[in-house]
């Protein structure tokens, strides 16, 4: 029986402020080292090397990034984003607009593509442009690095055992008034529900 391949992808711009988050997460995990089975990368703004990377026979990925969700600053959400239509969504060789290396990679694949998991952080801070450059995380994010990484060790070890399993992706967790935040578990869910909402396109260049 085959091993399941799994796939964190730390993704953001490191002098976009909050944007970090995905390769801030992505090097705390070298203190907290998820299972030797899991491939861990920083892709940064390497949008053309995650779409091809997303061809490379995973069962699941999950992309750590920030994402404005409405919620405070350093909430973490963990979602199951709905993939863009590859024949509506406008694909991108450069850059890292998530969507758009989605719709890349979807108009690469010649099957379907893994299952996407996306770990989501509100950010407080998310420059204008990219001409607007700002180094470091904003306080609520700076802990939200740190309750990300037992999250994660949570769901890898879902996902190795069952990529399709269903995950608990109601509440979101407020890193900002609580500790290393797990899965929500079985919160009630929220006004919102967060489990299908779009993953909001954004540029990363």
């Amino acid at each position: 029986m085959a091993s399941t391949r799994l796939l964190v992808a730390g993704i953001g711009n490191i002098f976009l402020a909050d944007d970090a988050f995905g390769p801030e997460v992505i090097s705390a995990l070298r203190e907290d080292p998820l299972p030797a089975a899991v491939e861990v990368r920083d892709f940064g703004i390497r949008g053309l090397d995650l779409a091809y990377q997303l061809l490379d026979g995973y069962d699941a990925v999950v992309f750590v990034d920030a994402a404005a969700r409405g919620h405070r600053p350093g909430t973490l959400s963990l979602v199951d984003p709905e993939l863009p239509d590859a024949s509506r969504a406008a694909p991108e060789a450069h850059g890292m607009d998530p969507v758009k290396v989605l719709a890349l990679a979807a108009r690469l694949a010649e099957g379907p593509l893994p299952r996407i998991v996306l770990l989501a952080c509100e950010p407080e801070h998310l420059p204008e442009d990219d001409t607007e450059l700002v180094g470091g995380l904003s306080a609520p994010v700076c802990r939200a690095v740190a309750a990300a990484v037992p999250l994660l060790h949570t769901v890898v070890r879902q996902l190795l055992a069952d990529p399709a399993a269903p995950l608990a992706l109601g509440r979101p967790e407020e890193s900002a008034e609580h500790g290393p935040a797990g899965p929500p578990g079985n919160a009630p869910a929220s006004d919102e529900d967060h489990r299908n909402r779009p993953y909001a396109s954004k540029e990363h260049t």
